[in-house]
């Protein structure tokens, strides 16, 4: 799909639709937009009028083109009110509902504002919206009941400028990005072992200055990571440890980004009901949005140093699976019992903690789709964050909030950790069923020095979405927290 910029006159480009903006006026509608005839304009607003257009916030309407329109089909959304267009996030979702609309067509015209933020929030709503999955339907099919709009073109009025231009090729470049860790998690399972990922994870950043380091089961053995290696230990493919680095001159400060990376969650010896378990496919979220942050964030030449850590394995029941009961040994020493095999994903973002916390960076953020509890008390939209440090917590929600992700700060109460002690490890895997989120982030805390601030996010509910589509979300994979990472680089890299 294509995304490009362009200075002609809406009324007279050629396209299959022209899309434009509406706003409520009190009882009536207002056309925002530019370059359009006062006659055409007034023709417009009647005719929308009269098939019941009301400019409410993402409401679609779409008519036959009235006289002098050379696109034959006229695509109305509405952005609300005056006021509501400061919310970018509306903005967004409602550009992502008219794109979609657009389904099966070749060509889109965007009536595009010149204000860059509204320009921003047109230009990657408009990218994301137009995905679709096909990997694995016949030939001529489409995944989400259409095939999506394959060029569209911004008309924005006078010649472009740089910053015009810079605002399309930046959300054309993240875009990207997110379609990348969309498709690693709708991947079938079968398709992507641990290893494959790992190799997706090199192939995502060839050609960019990013280097790239897997170990192997024997090098996850030599170098003690015993919570990635007991959770992959009853898979027929074993686990393996990928690492992006990417150091470009010049960077003043250290993001470390780490990954949860189980490609299939059966839960182990704790298995778990069938039913549903096959959205397990999508426990690899965390891993693929590092992944694709770090593609974007170098490709975007953004001058800060990024680690990606991305611990993966397949966590199966057979007779060399980890037990409840057990007692492994993690990468910075401290012993574990594993009371539920199935809180696995804990397991091997510990190893990966252990390894990143020696870098001393400015900053690590772990992502995963880590618990249940999350959506019983976040829901399936809003990501849990929690921190022992709350200036970065509040900086990490900061840059969500303006990237157009929805994250909620969530406590690490000290009172939980005394229900993950063990008579017979440092700790245990699991602690109180009440507060599951917050004490799935009080195990991964232990792992982290109090002098070293992180953040963990908790993304089993945004992750996947298991309803229709919305907005510029798809269902299946969503790309959760990639552009929330590539916002905190941007940040980080300003100082």
């Amino acid at each position: 799909m294509t995304l490009s910029l362009a200075t002609t006159a809406p009324a007279t480009t050629t396209a299959d639709a022209l899309l434009i903006a509406v706003i409520t006026n009190g009882s009536r509608i207002e056309l925002a937009t530019h370059g359009l005839p006062s006659a055409v304009q007034e023709s417009l607003t009647d005719a929308l009028t009269a098939v019941g257009a009301k400019g409410k916030a993402g409401e679609v309407t779409r008519i036959p083109a009235v006289k002098g329109i050379k696109a034959p089909v006229v695509i109305a959304v509405g952005l609300g009110g005056a006021n509501d267009l400061g919310n970018r996030e509306g903005v967004r979702r409602a550009i992502g509902n008219a794109v979609r609309s657009a389904a099966g067509m070749r060509k889109l015209a965007v009536i595009a504002s010149a204000d860059t933020g509204m320009l921003e929030a047109a230009c990657i709503a408009a990218r994301l919206a137009a995905y679709d999955f096909t990997a694995y339907k016949g030939k001529g099919t489409s995944g989400n009941g259409g095939k999506p709009v394959a060029s569209i073109v911004l008309l924005v009025p006078g010649p472009t400028t740089a910053e015009q231009r810079r605002i399309v090729a930046d959300a054309n470049l993240i875009a990207d990005s997110v379609s990348l860790a969309r498709d690693l998690v709708n991947t079938p399972p079968n398709a992507l072992p641990p290893a494959t990922l790992a190799m997706a994870a090199k192939q995502a950043v060839e050609g960019l200055p990013v280097k790239v380091t897997i170990w192997d089961e024997r090098t996850l053995a030599r170098q003690g990571c015993g919570g990635i290696l007991g959770v992959g230990q009853g898979s027929a493919n074993p686990p393996r440890l990928a690492r992006l680095d990417y150091s470009p001159a010049g960077a003043k400060r250290h993001l470390i980004l780490v990954g949860k990376g189980i490609t299939f969650d059966t839960g182990g010896i704790s298995i778990k009901p069938a039913p549903n378990m096959d959205k397990m496919k999508g426990d690899m979220a965390g891993a693929a949005a590092v992944i694709a942050a770090v593609q974007a964030i170098a490709g975007l030449k953004l001058k800060v140093k990024v680690t990606g850590l991305i611990p993966t394995a397949e966590n199966m029941p057979s007779g060399s699976a980890q037990r409840p009961g057990d007692v492994i040994t993690m990468f910075d020493g401290r012993t574990v019992e594993v009371l539920n095999t199935d809180a696995e994903g804990r397991l091997i973002l510990a190893d990966a903690l252990g390894i990143a916390v020696r870098e001393k960076p400015a900053l690590i953020i772990d992502v995963a789709t880590l618990t249940g509890a999350q959506l019983i008390a976040l829901g399936t939209r809003t990501a849990g964050v929690m921190s022992n440090d709350e200036r970065a917590r509040t900086e990490v929600c900061a840059a969500a909030a303006k990237a157009g992700e929805t994250m909620w700060p969530m406590p690490l109460p000290e009172d939980l950790r005394a229900s993950l002690d063990s008579a017979t490890a440092d700790i245990a895997n699991i602690g109180d069923r009440n507060g599951g989120m917050l004490s799935a982030g009080v195990f991964l805390k232990e792992f982290v020095p109090d002098t070293q601030a992180w953040v963990h996010l908790d993304i089993a509910g945004p992750a996947f979405n298991e309803q229709g589509a919305y907005g510029y979300t798809p269902k299946g994979g969503t790309g959760a927290a990639v552009r929330t990472f590539v916002q905190v680089a941007r940040e980080l890299a300003a100082g």
